[in-house]
């Protein structure tokens, strides 16, 4: 989780196009904070982790849509998109098609907690659905998800992709570089999910995947999250990076963090 909430602060300052389209900048300065992706990242672990392992779908989508909405209410300028942001507010959310982003910048805590890459996927389904219900919307999170399990019980990268290939079909087919040429801002996860695999596997430690992802340009806060997350499961993380991590986000959240941490270490 922590890699997905740096991959949002580091990414946070360059998001809209606003540079470097190099990986040669600073990697985190008092001009990045947290954003939408780590409130939801944070609420999807704290639902996860009251659900429990074995909890049943439903459950999971009971508790997923009552953490999203209460971080949401809580921290309601985060930068969310216009329909999510109704979503947070309205009495009865429902799902309404998304194939945005969102589902797969939020559902790291589901790479984490289960025992097989089934489980994995059936979570991770489920924290997208009620919201990101489009097949897209829930091939994003699937795969990010996947490629976590896959990375955390020692799969080496060529496993990783052609599993990722045959089972998602994604375009990554492009290196970093060629994808560096055609920026955009694209907030789907059509556009995401190739940009933030192709930073992954390109990536020779944690930061050099993180930046990798921002120098993308585009949605650079939620690409480097996805690849962030993805990026700590294969490499882990350097101290120094958890610890900068926890120097940006709100003590509600880095006590979500602590808590998962404990968690994890009891299963």
């Amino acid at each position: 989780m922590y890699g997905a909430i740096l991959g949002d602060v580091v990414g946070s300052r360059f998001e809209f196009d606003r540079g470097p389209w190099t990986k040669d900048f600073e990697f985190v300065t008092n001009r990045c904070n947290w954003t939408d992706d780590s409130v939801m990242t944070v609420a999807i672990a704290e639902a996860l982790m009251n659900a429990g392992k074995d909890a049943d779908v439903e459950v999971i989508r009971k508790e997923c849509i009552k953490s999203m909405k209460k971080w949401g209410q809580k921290y309601p300028d985060a930068g969310y998109g216009a329909r999510f942001i109704h979503w947070v507010l309205t009495d009865e959310p429902t799902p309404y098609n998304s194939l945005g982003n969102g589902s797969a910048m939020r559902v790291s805590a589901a790479g984490w907690l289960y025992d097989s890459l089934e489980r994995t996927r059936e979570v991770a389904k489920a924290t997208a659905e009620v919201s990101h219900n489009h097949p897209e919307g829930i091939k994003g999170a699937e795969c990010t998800a996947a490629v976590m399990f896959l990375a955390r019980t020692g799969a080496n990268k060529d496993e990783i992709k052609e599993y990722i290939t045959k089972e998602f079909g994604y375009d990554i087919s492009k290196s970093v570089d060629e994808m560096r040429a055609l920026h955009r801002h694209d907030e789907t996860c059509m556009d995401s999910l190739p940009k933030a695999l192709i930073s992954f596997f390109e990536g020779e430690s944690y930061e050099d995947v993180v930046r990798n992802a921002v120098s993308l340009g585009g949605d650079t806060d939620t690409i480097a999250a996805i690849a962030g997350a993805m990026a700590e499961c294969f490499f882990g993380m350097p101290l120094i990076r958890r610890a900068e991590c926890r120097t940006v986000v709100e003590a509600d959240m880095a006590e979500v963090m602590d808590r998962f941490d404990l968690f994890l270490a009891e299963l």
